[in-house]
């Protein structure tokens, strides 16, 4: 039986074939012979001996806790626009200062919205501009689906990012109140009473001169007489 299906398999092989069965098995060895020795060669020394290229998450070093600032003015704000790879990336909506360092890729130079780094851009978000005189927290005259679609981003960046500070607002000359003015002691005007006062002191100094003269002038005649 085992005859048999050997001398039915060799002429299978020289029938396909048009080989030998001696130079087919042949062939066939040399052929695995290869394939395992190319496979050690290349396949082994890839795995092996190459180094792995590093992922895109290696090459990203972790970025440093939000610092918080408190409360400072826009134009220390303008210090945390990505130009300077040793501070956090900032950027403010309504006045609320947010980190978004770890969106550098957006909002870092050369990001898409590379613009609004470093300022508050509730202006440029609600109207979805890029103008430079849109680049400020100034609200006046938006309407009232351009408030929707800031309220939209400020819940956005709460939701997403760190909150590290407030843009201090200008101060305001402080103005006098009603109250101070009312508590000053009013100016004294002169009055004709006061200005006829040193005249009538004048003539009350002058009123023993001429009592003087009179005493005198009897006291001559006194003299004459008694001549």
């Amino acid at each position: 039986m085992a005859v048999e299906l050997l001398e039915t398999l060799k002429e299978a092989i020289t029938a396909y074939t048009g080989l030998s069965p001696n130079a087919f098995f042949t062939v066939l060895a040399a052929g695995i012979a290869v394939y395992y020795i190319v496979s050690t060669l290349f396949g082994g020394s890839s795995d092996h001996h190459q180094p792995r290229p590093r992922s895109f998450e290696e090459d990203v070093q972790p970025l440093p806790p939000p610092v918080q600032l408190g409360e400072i003015s826009e134009q220390e704000l303008r210090a945390y626009d990505g130009n300077d790879p040793q501070k956090p990336l900032l950027m403010a909506i309504k006045g609320q200062i947010y980190d978004v360092s770890q969106s550098r890729m957006f909002y870092g130079p050369g990001g898409p919205y590379a613009l609004f780094a470093g300022k508050d851009a509730s202006r440029a978000l609600a109207k979805m501009s890029f103008e430079d005189q849109d680049l400020n927290g100034d609200l006046t005259g938006l309407g009232a689906f351009e408030l929707d679609a800031l309220q939209d981003w400020e819940y956005k960046f709460m939701s997403k990012y760190v909150k590290v500070g407030t843009i201090k607002k200008p101060e305001d000359v402080p103005e006098a109140s009603p109250e101070a003015e009312s508590t000053q002691p009013p100016a004294v005007e002169p009055t004709e009473s006061t200005a006829a006062e040193p005249s009538v002191a004048a003539t009350h100094v002058a009123e023993p001169t001429e009592a003087k003269q009179e005493k005198d002038s009897s006291t001559t005649e006194e003299a004459s007489k008694d001549e």
